[in-house]
């Protein structure tokens, strides 16, 4: 009776959470901060549509679902390198602890980069010899447990800030999922809430100005210290909701499907799918498709392949994948993992 009432008191939260998000209603596309939180860290699951939230095969499974942490185990280490759209720089880190009984926990650390960027000005539409950069970093921390055989929870916070030019602006954000496996043989139901923080400005040196009190006033101080205040934009929140199931073919063949639904608070619901296929526990090919129904979209195929290697007591993963962007044309990433 005991974990029948933890689970019943994990799903009120869930589901709490979810009418919090559905009565701020739908925004429009570009007017949320933190859009390179939605970058899917995971060479993997990018691979498979990213398809991530009932899937709990390695560590970066926790950025789909805080929950895939409490079914693993050991300790071990994840990175992912990725250049993507327009020579944009990322990277992700994530290391999970084993607690033992009491769950596991798990750090991460997220960076994106444009690199030096021209400034250019209406006089000097060519340059003005200064160069500027913009930065996002998400710092996180979670805990997953296995609450039942069947059924694990988990939490993650996140402090993220981002920066362009001399300007920034920094929040925080809560992720929590859950985990249950439908049947003995490996349907697993995930679901998970991505990014429920709080809004945030940007203020900085760029933002300052000077001021005029009265344009049509002579005489008086025409260049007033004064600052732009921007509006608070909220985080990316994303509710995720999903299915993944393995398929034994023979002993050294093995399928895995998956599907994901998504509900964003500023785009459109979309619905991804993909699959994987190991060969002889060492060698995985894998495809899917992404946001299906996802309105004016620019993403589709997905492709990739993975590599495990058994070195005396650790377990390597090499992990690739491509991404189509249609017009942006693509998106490659590279996920190095040792479990111990």
């Amino acid at each position: 009776m005991k974990n029948v009432s933890n689970i019943l008191k994990v799903n009120i939260l869930v589901y709490t959470l979810v009418i919090a998000v559905q009565c701020f209603g739908q925004s429009n596309t570009g007017t949320t901060i933190g859009q390179f939180l939605l970058i899917e860290p995971s060479a993997r699951y990018a691979a498979m549509g990213n398809t991530g939230v009932a899937s709990a095969d390695e560590i970066t499974a926790a950025y789909y679902n805080p929950a895939a942490i409490g079914r693993l185990s050991g300790t071990g280490l994840q990175f992912t390198h990725s250049l993507w759209i327009a020579d944009i720089t990322y990277d992700y880190a994530i290391a999970m602890v084993d607690l033992g009984e009491m769950g596991n926990l798990f750090f991460n650390v997220t960076a994106l980069n444009s690199g030096d960027i021209d400034v250019r000005t209406v006089e000097q539409p060519l340059g003005t010899g200064e160069k500027y950069t913009v930065s996002n970093v998400a710092l996180g921390v979670g805990y997953g447990r296995r609450l039942t055989d069947r059924f694990s929870m988990g939490v993650q916070i996140n402090y993220i800030q981002e920066t362009i030019f001399h300007s920034s602006l920094s929040t925080v954000s809560l992720s929590v999922g859950t985990m249950f496996d439908l049947t003995r043989d490996g349907l697993v139901l995930g679901a998970s809430i991505s990014n429920y923080g709080l809004p945030a400005a940007y203020s900085g040196r760029d933002l300052r100005i000077q001021y005029d009190l009265d344009k049509d006033k002579y005489g008086d101080n025409s260049g007033l210290p004064g600052d732009v205040h921007t509006e608070e934009y909220p985080l990316p929140v994303l509710f995720r909701v999903g299915l993944s199931y393995p398929f034994q073919i023979t002993e050294d063949h093995k399928m895995q499907f998956s599907v994901n639904a998504y509900h964003p608070n500023d785009n459109t619901e979309s619905v991804s799918m993909g699959m994987e296929w190991e060969i002889f526990k060492t060698l995985a090919l894998r495809s899917g498709y992404q946001n299906l129904f996802l309105k004016d979209s620019e993403v589709g195929l997905t492709a990739g392949l993975g590599l495990n290697v058994a070195i005396a007591e650790y377990q390597l993963n090499l992990d690739y994948a491509w991404a189509d962007f249609g017009r942006l044309q693509n998106t490659q990433r590279f996920t190095l993992g040792i479990l111990f």
